[in-house]
């Protein structure tokens, strides 16, 4: 592949450090005091009390009700270590599964709020193409390592 400047692995290289960029502001822009304090499943609560579809509802009350705190941590602390894994390059394959899964969960519980949607799709599909295209071959610890060659 002929392109300007870098070479197809190594766009694919920046696509794939934006998007860990991308959520590591989705990390760092949270209010972590009032988050884990559990502002933020309260807010999920919310919108999945008055969701169009019942299974929202009833997965988000037997998943993550009874385990708000928890839920808090894992969704602030998934979203920094996928930003984190996607710059360096660590464990990419799982990280772009992983961040494709968690923008598809925030896309079916937001699927009323169009405004929020672009970001997600655009997110999924950026995993989408990184994972198919092998985005870890380029500028990545997988690579220095030689995992997932």
């Amino acid at each position: 592949m002929h392109t300007i400047w870098l070479t197809g692995a190594e766009w694919l290289a920046v696509l794939r450090i934006g998007l860990g960029l991308w959520w590591l502001e989705s990390w760092r822009h949270k209010d972590k005091k009032s988050w884990f304090a559990g502002g933020g499943i309260t807010w999920a609560a919310g919108v999945a009390a008055e969701h169009r579809w019942s299974v929202v509802r009833t997965g988000f009350d037997r998943v993550v009700a009874p385990r708000p705190r928890l839920m808090a941590y894992l969704v602030a602390y998934a979203e920094l270590a996928l930003g984190l894994g996607l710059i360096v390059g660590l464990l990419t394959p799982i990280a772009l599964v992983a961040g494709l899964l968690l923008n598809l969960v925030y896309l079916v519980l937001m699927i009323h709020d169009w405004a929020e949607q672009g970001q997600n799709l655009m997110m999924a599909l950026v995993s989408a193409v990184g994972f198919f295209a092998v985005c870890w071959q380029g500028w990545s610890l997988d690579g220095v390592l030689g995992w997932f060659a």
